[in-house]
């Protein structure tokens, strides 16, 4: 197939539409099932890139959830605990903990669900059949991967009535050296990011005090330097235990990143708390009603669905209000949580606001002016911090 005839582009009046190889080659998906649109393949190229790249660095499956062409989670294939299998509604799913694969989907779905709600799927490996049963309940748009089992294809392809859209990539393609866009009838051509990320690039020039990482933090850091190759600059990403837990994207100021981040990875946390997963939901209410719920439950705004008139509607008993005071002292029990910078911090306020949500390691570029602020502020906290040299902007 050398070219695909889309729908339309970006919006229903930008027609028409197509995606193509400019030698003339032939492309390097196959579409088993649906018709991807042109943000579905925004979001299939990237994100296969990022899987791929992270699945080449730490030798784990890897998944990820994408919207907007940025992630809202990703992660490899390690263990999860009851409480996080609770939280990520997968304690259901049999044979979950012998796929690798699962556990890195049930992860990144996991991580933010009401962002992730109709999300692009992106799978390092094979992708098999508890994986497909996993998706299979989820509302999603997509999924590009290197291959499907026979089984898995054919849950997959009952979503959406037949119409899911299914995309299997050829792993072995490489994309030329330069690439191009076009913006306002312009052409700008770079050379592709094709940067190396690993402990060897980017985790040899530790500037604080501490500088005690082990293998498994230095993953996390490699991780979310990785993630942050391919999610909208400004971005922040948080990283525990394989997974990443808060990722703060497309924001003008950084310390905003570091604020939607960490918020998101406290809502992580919240969200494995007893209180939060004893909640008495109503048997009728669905899994997106009940993502709604418990985000304005863990939230600021929590009587809209405590009030009088309101609870009714989604518990069988009137849930206790989680104060403030009982979330600080939850939170205060995440720790050891790895962070990544697509450019310097330009000031330490992004590092106490870093602190609040456990963070203790750290991978930035380094180069502001106020560097010795930033390294201050992190010495007071005993954090770990490596400047990697490397600004990761994507646009």
């Amino acid at each position: 197939m050398k070219e695909f005839e889309l729908k339309y582009g970006c919006n229903p009046n930008q027609k028409p539409a197509k995606i193509f190889m400019e030698d003339g080659s032939d492309l390097p998906i196959e579409i088993l099932c649906g018709r991807p649109g042109y943000i579905n393949f925004l979001d299939a190229f990237n994100s296969w890139q990022l899987v791929k790249e992270i699945k080449e660095a730490l030798g784990m499956p890897a998944a990820t959830s994408f919207k907007h062409v940025s992630p809202t989670s990703a992660a490899v294939g390690t263990p999860m605990s009851d409480a996080l299998k609770k939280a990520c509604f997968v304690d259901d799913i049999e044979g979950l903990d012998d796929s690798p694969l699962a556990l890195a989907y049930a992860r990144a779905r996991g991580t933010d669900r009401m962002s992730s709600f109709g999300d692009w799927i992106a799978l390092s490996d094979v992708c098999d059949a508890t994986t497909a049963k996993l998706i299979k309940r989820e509302v999603s748009d997509g999924i590009i991967a290197p291959g499907y089992t026979e089984e898995a294809l054919e849950i997959l392809k009952t979503k959406k009535k037949g119409n899911y859209n299914i995309v299997k990539i050829d792993p072995a393609y490489v994309p030329a050296v330069q690439e191009k866009k076009q913006v306002f009838g312009i052409t700008f051509e770079q050379g592709r990011q094709d940067l190396e990320i690993s402990v060897d690039t980017m985790l040899q020039n530790f500037v604080t005090e501490n500088k005690t990482v082990t293998d498994a933090q230095k993953r996390d850091l490699i991780m979310s330097l990785i993630v942050l190759k391919y999610t909208q600059s400004n971005s922040v990403c948080y990283v525990k235990n394989g997974q990443a837990i808060g990722i703060g994207a497309g924001q003008q100021s950084r310390v905003h990143c570091t604020r939607l981040a960490g918020q998101k990875a406290d809502n992580w946390f919240l969200r494995q708390c007893p209180k939060v997963l004893n909640l008495p939901f109503k048997d009728t209410i669905s899994r997106a009603e009940r993502d709604n719920a418990i985000d304005v439950y863990i939230g600021d705004e929590y009587m809209d669905v405590l009030a009088d008139g309101m609870w009714e509607k989604t518990f069988t008993e009137k849930p206790e209000v989680f104060t403030k005071e009982e979330k600080r002292a939850w939170l205060d029990q995440m720790t050891d949580v790895t962070l990544g910078s697509d450019a310097f911090f330009p000031f330490s306020d992004n590092i106490e606001r870093a602190h609040k949500s456990g963070v203790k390691y750290i991978a930035q570029p380094g180069g502001s002016v106020r560097d010795d602020a930033v390294i201050e502020t992190c010495n007071k906290y005993g954090m770990v911090m490596s400047f990697t040299g490397i600004r990761l902007f994507h646009h």
